[in-house]
């Protein structure tokens, strides 16, 4: 069964849209040269892929690194060649985050940093072929693409209202296009449907556009912007989970095709730094062009359904009520 709003989307859909996509995918980023000298950026996911790439450019421009990861071992590792190769400071905290109460433990140890929190960067993320649970039973791809930023940004928007000037970056990604019909709130854990990996990755990714307009809603006029991005057709190491079939296929035919990570992480560092995304909020991009994301992410009501729901997933405070 499709979403009720099928008709309505089909009709929102534009060709020039999808051509934009296609050719933006050939496109490079633009390019930020500005130091981020002993500011900071958080960034979940560091210690291979994109994450990794995107921590050496915010390193070699100066900036104190705060990193989320899974592995103490990787995470020392990264520890030590970021401090000894760039001059700087690179501390980590771990976390699974496809384990609810991880995701709101990190967070709350954000919440009691004394330094300010310049650049927040969601990158952590994976890619199932094959349907799992977590412990809490929700679709483990939901929990980690979708529910870790939004659990983050809800527990950390007070003391980054009050601090102001937070950029906050979602790695997402056209994938959300997966999801053509919208999301199926009725079954984000796949009970109710064939599981497909490029659906229930699309349908992450696409509540995390939706959340988007919500929290740019609850950020409006505090400094704090919020916004998301496509991070190019690259390679990277997303998918290892998976069986030995997917992986061959992956490293000897979709890799071939893919462009180099590091355009993806001079894109974050321009999207988190440079002077022209000052107050930029709530957008969409593919590296560093804007870009109309399909008609689902653009459905409030749509987005104020999952909200709600995603409380009821998570147990914490509606940031969107007021005091």
């Amino acid at each position: 069964m499709k979403n009720k709003k099928f008709a309505k989307y089909f009709k929102e859909y534009r060709w020039p849209n999808i051509a934009a996509m296609i050719r933006n995918n050939r496109g490079d980023p633009k390019i930020c040269t500005t130091d981020f000298k002993d500011r900071l950026a958080v960034i979940s996911g560091a210690t291979s892929g994109i994450g990794y790439l995107t921590a050496r450019k915010f390193a070699s421009h100066g900036a104190r690194l705060l990193c989320i990861n899974r592995s103490p071992e990787r995470s020392a590792a990264l520890k030590s060649e970021l401090e000894g190769e760039f001059g700087i400071r690179c501390d980590y905290l771990l976390a699974d985050l496809s384990k609810i109460e991880d995701i709101e433990r990190v967070a709350n140890e954000l919440l009691l940093l004394e330094k300010h929190i310049d650049v927040i960067i969601h990158n952590a993320g994976i890619y199932l072929t094959k349907r799992e649970l977590t412990d809490q039973g929700y679709d483990k791809v939901f929990v980690v693409q979708y529910l870790a930023s939004f659990i983050i940004n809800s527990i950390l928007a007070e003391k980054l209202k009050d601090s102001g000037k937070t950029r906050i970056i979602m790695v997402n990604s056209e994938g959300h296009r997966f999801a053509a019909w919208g999301l199926r709130l009725d079954d984000l854990n796949w009970e109710k449907r064939r599981y497909s990996g490029l659906k229930s990755y699309g349908s992450a990714k696409l509540a995390q556009l939706l959340s988007m307009l919500i929290f740019a809603e609850v950020f409006r006029g505090t400094g704090v912007t919020i916004n998301a991005m496509h991070p190019g057709a690259v390679k990277t190491e997303t998918g290892q989970e998976n069986g030995p079939v997917y992986r061959w296929i992956k490293r000897n035919i979709l890799d071939r095709s893919l462009r180099p990570a590091q355009i993806s992480a001079s894109a974050l560092y321009y999207l988190g730094v440079s002077d022209e995304m000052e107050g930029v909020s709530g957008k969409f991009f593919n590296l560093t062009t804007e870009e109309e994301p399909a008609p689902p992410a653009l459905d409030l009501e749509a987005a104020r359904e999952l909200w709600k729901k995603s409380l009821e997933m998570t147990d914490i405070r509606d940031i969107t009520m007021k005091n």
